[in-house]
């Protein structure tokens, strides 16, 4: 059993490595494909959203207080608030609502 721990981890070294490493070496001029120029530039958005929304939803007592958190965040920035404002006021609403709906 303790064999195959390091089997898994070459296996997951060499998947990370060429996963790193094979764009690296087989794209060498521009790119000129505007879908994939387009793709290329949301991706770090996307993987950000993906990992914070589920930590939003978890990090309260009552998932409707992060939910409610949430789309104020979302309606304050897209006001434009700053990221301060918009932190400040997505943790005064779950302050709240836990303070007051949770007890």
């Amino acid at each position: 059993m303790s064999h195959n721990i390091y089997i898994y981890l070459a296996v997951m070294a060499g998947v990370t490595y060429l996963i790193r490493v094979l764009p690296i070496t087989l794209i060498r001029k521009q790119i000129q494909n505007q879908f994939l120029k387009s793709f290329l530039y949301y991706v770090p958005y996307v993987t950000l959203a993906v990992m914070t929304f589920p930590a939003i939803m978890d990090a309260t007592q009552s998932p409707a207080a992060g939910a409610l958190a949430l789309i104020i965040g979302m309606l304050a920035a897209w006001f434009g608030a700053s990221l301060f404002q918009v932190s400040v006021s997505c943790c005064v609403i779950v302050f709240l609502l836990e303070l007051f709906l949770c007890h």
